[in-house]
């Protein structure tokens, strides 16, 4: 079993790390039926081939289980620092059809010249982390998520029409449900066709921050937290929430 300086040193060399078994078939079941349950809030969508729901921490107290799980709160801590915060909780569903995102970055602090990135002993800190819970199996048709390994080193986002980097093309990530791929806010990285004929793909991501980045809940202004999820909330994922010590500038 890896530790949790393992994991920590694949996020800093291959820019993510998969960790198996995070949750039982159980617990998969019941958070694929709880997301058929939701409802459209604010920007939230539901399309012909995917549906997508944010801030679903915010809907009642069984969310937030899933802010802080064993093992995923430990290395987003680890990586991004103890008063790191969640920044999003979003819950896909992906049907027979979805076509997925082309190769991107999410999120770089900036650009870098390559070769600075590339120094021995070099570890470029993140800002961002990404826990994609998968609650179902994901073979090569079910909208696996496709990574570059090290690509974070790249010290840009990838250009239109890109497809590789250093002749490494993205890979994917075929898990089991119950498994969580971590990955940093600078890999390369793509969505993928679901390419399957009945079979819905049930996702549900949480984004990690570091304390200065800023939480930015949909519907934005609008936004207020619900009282029963406040009230339920462990002193951890109150901070999670944004329930932090002050700083230098709050």
């Amino acid at each position: 079993m890896p530790t949790d300086a393992t994991r920590l040193a694949a996020l800093h060399d291959d820019g993510f790390v998969l960790l198996p078994g995070v949750l039982d078939a159980a617990r998969c079941a019941e958070l694929r039926a709880a997301i058929d349950r939701l409802t459209p809030i604010g920007l939230d969508y539901e399309g012909l081939v995917d549906d997508h729901y944010t801030c679903v921490f915010n809907r009642d107290p069984f969310w937030l289980a899933f802010i802080d799980l064993p093992g995923v709160i430990e290395l987003a801590e680890a990586a991004l620092g103890e008063d790191c915060h969640v920044i999003g909780q979003t819950a896909w569903r992906s049907r027979p059809g979805f076509i997925g995102g082309e190769l991107h970055a999410d999120y770089l602090a900036l650009e870098l010249p390559e070769r600075w990135l590339a120094e021995p002993g070099f570890a470029l800190p993140m800002q961002i982390l990404t826990a994609h819970l998968y609650l179902t199996d994901i073979d090569a048709d079910l909208c696996p998520t496709c990574v570059i390994p090290g690509s974070h080193r790249a010290g840009r986002k990838p250009q239109p029409g890109e497809r590789d980097w250093h002749g490494r093309v993205a890979e994917p990530v075929l898990c089991r449900a119950g498994d969580v791929l971590v990955f940093r806010s600078d890999l390369w990285h793509s969505g993928s066709r679901n390419r399957t004929a009945e079979r819905s793909r049930y996702l549900l991501q949480i984004h990690y921050g570091r304390r200065m980045v800023a939480q930015k809940f949909s519907p934005y202004l609008a936004f207020v937290f619900n009282p029963a999820v406040l009230a339920a909330a462990t002193p951890r994922q109150r901070r999670l929430l944004g329930e932090h010590e002050p700083a230098e500038y709050d």
